[in-house]
């Protein structure tokens, strides 16, 4: 389908109540702002009236995107994206386009025939009955030398026990002379059993050297042809990443190439990411730039069914990724003035740590909420330091777990090495037992059927979104949960659900991720800003921890109410 102009879209809701934001949205971390809202309902009324044939619902949904921009009459509108493709199109009437449109090159055309006839000739070679036959010869050749091989070997294993038997039994019948000269006829017999199978191997060698030639002589076309179309696709590939050049609003051009070459992710692969450059964000920018259209906010959100992997759920809004966009927007913010980015500020510095219990060996604590428990990138504030001054004379490492920076609640802290060593084996083994009490943002149906039940969903880092974790079955690690209800409560009209939260398995974000995720309760903890919305805080704590004392060996409890 072909992009009909303007992309500029007006609102069609009165807006002159709405005050426009001093800086433009720092897009890792942000709450839309009214007007992205305002654009948001907009897009999605339109996307409830496009064609069902543009969404496979048999598959996730998708992420779109408003960028609330001014023309340059200082007309107030939006402008509308969407991440990948719907349905194989890349270009829709009134969403944004590509950044990159080298598919329409012909360059592209032209390079990329050229690999289909290369994979093309690789498929009939492959398929060329003649190299099936010669594979098959050369099977059976090579069966039937293991097979006769095998025999001779057993035949002369035999002969050798015999010769053996001879040996002991004439060394106490024969005399010396004949002795001497019946192991001169033995070890004849074992030199010639020995050339036997020698010359056997030999004869079987040369036969599967001929046949194995054959097959290598088909089999060295077909991998020259796929050296030549690998090579012509990572130079079309190398090609297609230069094509997408990304402006910023000093109309500065960099390439895809280019904005990844430092990044961990090009390290590994030698390539930028899959994907990277046709997220909603990036294009959204693009087109403001390139039409010269000022950039007010942005929001993006999910729309359509969760993934498999991600937590995703239908109309919610979701920051940039990480791992794809922050090198392209980094650049293309650049000049703009922006958001802070509230990760780097410390949220938890006028907060206190309050001690449970202390002893000689071990201390608990109560950790407040968006306090980290080891030092971050760029906030050394937390758990660790402030134990280490609180007990100067401790030995060892101090910390034994920890919780996350937004996670509340008991942690145990070893003021000894003996006791650190003993009460990280406590965890290590999982003797260690924990509750936790988190407050839903809504009234699961799982909640209401049942009282309590277990979450088994194995999680992997999404290496493309850190620190998000995703749901991953092939290569995710064990994580379980065993749940209890507590009740419903309602608040500010909508009915939460507050649940016990029991984790067998100690993953990063577990509990946070087999709340949201559509095979969990499919409802994020109440501000929950990775896998929810956001709140004043993070609804989770750690309300109870059992353990054994490391020194004294008797089981020991600590209970710390919720603050919420």
């Amino acid at each position: 389908m072909q992009m009909i102009e303007p992309c500029f879209t007006r609102f069609k809701s009165p807006i002159d109540s709405y005050t426009l934001p001093e800086r433009f949205t720092f897009p890792f971390y942000y709450q839309p702002h009214p007007l992205c809202l305002v654009a948001a309902k907009e897009l999605q009324d339109t996307l409830i009236k496009l064609p069902l044939s543009l969404f496979d619902y048999n598959e996730s949904g998708k992420m779109f995107g408003v960028l609330i921009v001014k023309n340059k009459q200082g007309t107030l509108g939006y402008l509308s994206g969407f991440s990948g493709a719907l349905a194989e199109n890349n270009e829709l009437r009134h969403f944004v386009p590509l950044v990159d449109d080298s598919t329409k090159a012909e360059f592209f055309k032209n390079e990329q025939k050229m690999i289909n006839e290369l994979n093309n000739q690789v498929i009939l070679l492959e398929a060329n009955p003649d190299l099936a036959l010669k594979k098959q010869i050369l099977a059976h050749l090579l069966s039937s030398a293991e097979q006769a091989t095998s025999q001779l070997h057993s035949k002369n294993l035999r002969q050798r026990q015999a010769r053996k038997a001879r040996r002991v039994l004439a060394e106490k019948s024969l005399l010396d002379a004949e002795f001497i000269q019946l192991k001169e006829q033995l070890a004849k017999e074992s030199v010639a059993d020995k050339n036997e199978l020698k010359y056997l191997k030999l004869t079987w060698q040369e036969k599967t050297i001929k046949a194995q030639q054959a097959v290598d002589s088909l089999f060295d076309v077909i991998t020259s042809i796929k050296n030549k179309r690998s090579s012509m696709s990572k130079t079309l590939q190398q090609k297609l990443f230069a094509q997408y050049r990304f402006l910023n609003i000093n109309q500065e051009v960099k390439n895809l190439t280019d904005l990844f070459i430092d990044t961990a992710f090009h390290n590994k692969y030698g390539v930028p990411p899959a994907g990277a450059g046709d997220c909603a964000a990036p294009k959204l920018l693009q087109y403001a730039f390139k039409v010269g259209l000022q950039p007010i906010a942005l929001a993006e959100f999910w729309w359509g069914k969760s993934p498999k992997s991600e937590v995703r759920q239908h109309k919610n809004f979701y920051t940039a990724c990480i791992g794809k966009c922050q090198p392209i927007l980094t650049h293309m913010l650049s000049g703009m003035i922006i958001d802070d980015n509230p990760m780097l500020k410390n949220l938890s510095k006028d907060k206190n740590v309050e001690i449970i219990y202390q002893d000689d060996v071990m201390a608990v604590i109560d950790k407040p909420s968006e306090l980290l428990s080891v030092p971050g990138k760029s906030i050394s504030d937390c758990v660790h330091s402030r134990m280490k001054l609180l007990f100067p004379k401790a030995t060892g490492p101090l910390i034994v777990h920890r919780l996350d920076m937004s996670t509340s609640g008991l942690m145990v802290i070893a003021l000894t090495k003996q006791a650190h060593k003993n009460l990280q084996q406590q965890f290590i083994k999982r003797t260690v037992e924990k509750r936790y009490v988190a407050l839903l943002s809504g009234c699961p149906k799982q909640l209401i059927d049942q009282k309590e039940g277990l979450i088994n969903l194995p999680l992997a880092g999404d290496f493309d979104d850190r620190p998000r974790q995703m749901v991953c079955f092939d290569t995710g690690k064990e994580a379980q949960t065993k749940w209890q209800r507590v009740g419903f409560e309602e608040q500010n009209g909508q009915t939460l659900t507050r649940v016990h939260l029991y984790p067998k398995t100690g993953r990063t974000h577990q509990l946070r991720v087999h709340c949201a995720h559509h095979l969990g309760f499919n409802t994020p903890i109440v501000g929950d800003d990775l896998y929810g919305t956001t709140a004043k805080r993070l609804h989770l704590h750690a309300e109870t921890l059992k353990l054994k004392h490391p020194t004294a060996g008797e089981v020991i409890e600590f209970y710390a109410a919720a603050k919420f």
